[in-house]
């Protein structure tokens, strides 16, 4: 059996403010978005930028962490893989949505009087026999 790889790594803003809630068994989790640009020359010397949003989602010790220290704008560099969750609402509607779940996060730009770098720790439903 071949084996796969699902790793993300971004350096951007938060494009608001971290939220925090916790799930029926009381494991937190953290939500925030973060915006990547980039930009480009055309073959005529034009400048291009594009911009793109990545939703995040933390677990945990680092749920806490992001919430705690994240604030809006702020650059930050996140790692982890890409889930896409699927589900249907009230009408029947299917809809889709693909996040960054993240396994680490250093706060970049401005120091503070914390280590700047998280690391989550797996948990047994993360964990792979292989």
């Amino acid at each position: 059996m071949s084996r796969g790889l699902n790793k993300v790594m971004i350096i951007g803003h938060l494009g608001r403010d971290p939220e925090m809630r916790y799930t029926p068994s009381g494991r937190p989790v953290t939500t925030f978005s973060v915006a990547t640009s980039r930009s480009w020359h055309s073959a005529d010397g034009e400048r291009h930028e594009e911009t793109e949003w990545f939703n995040v989602v933390a677990w945990g010790s680092l749920a806490e962490i992001c919430n705690q220290y994240l604030r809006k704008g702020q650059q930050v560099y996140i790692e982890g893989r890409l889930q896409t969750r699927r589900w249907e609402d009230t009408e029947g509607n299917k809809h889709f949505t693909t996040e960054l779940v993240a396994k680490e996060m250093i706060m970049l730009g401005e120091r503070r009087d914390i280590s700047s770098t998280y690391v989550s720790k797996p948990s047994e439903e993360e964990e792979f026999p292989f």
